[in-house]
């Protein structure tokens, strides 16, 4: 055991699975926004990383996107499905990575749904422009980090652990899979 974790009165573990699992996926991906979306691509000067917008977090946990059929990541996508995806919805809590795959497709509906006009600084066509595709990403597995009642909670009790010299973290963290 981490000898941090001698002096915890609290449990800081707990692995989520199924519904409660994708709940937390859900939480913290719609904070975040925004995410580090990693191909399993070695070459080229980001190696396969870069930030994208989440434009949609489902109930299931799968995130969806929106990216130019065109794209380098799009042609990564097709040599291999497999992403791995970080997330950090604010500056002390709320990490996640997970690992998954995705599906592409050029669905009109879902298009139409995760369409926002501002998008169309990259589709200038807007959203009828040919190049649109929606990336589905289905999360596999995963690990997170959080704090079980909010910042201000954590940060109250840190400064009362810190005051009478005991281990106080509201810190809560464990595998997903949803």
């Amino acid at each position: 055991m981490d000898s941090i974790q001698k002096n915890q009165p609290e449990d800081t573990k707990a692995d989520l699975t199924g519904t409660g699992a994708a709940q937390r996926i859900k939480e913290i991906a719609e904070d975040a926004e925004n995410c580090f979306f990693c191909t399993s691509a070695t070459t080229g000067e980001t190696e396969g990383v870069r930030p994208m917008n989440i434009r949609k977090v489902d109930d299931a946990g799968n995130l969806w996107f929106l990216s130019a059929s065109d794209s380098r990541k799009n042609m990564e996508l097709q040599a291999d499905p497999h992403v791995r995806i970080f997330l950090q919805a604010s500056k002390q809590a709320g990490f996640i990575f997970l690992d998954g795959s995705v599906e592409i497709s050029r669905d009109r509906q879902r298009i139409d749904d995760l369409w926002d006009p501002v998008l169309k600084t990259w589709f200038t066509e807007g959203k009828d422009d040919p190049r649109v595709t929606v990336i589905k990403f289905t999360p596999g597995a995963g690990y997170y980090w959080d704090n079980k009642h909010g910042n201000f909670i954590a940060a109250t009790k840190m400064l009362v652990g810190a005051a009478i010299g005991k281990t106080l973290d509201d810190s809560i963290e464990g595998k997903l899979k949803p």
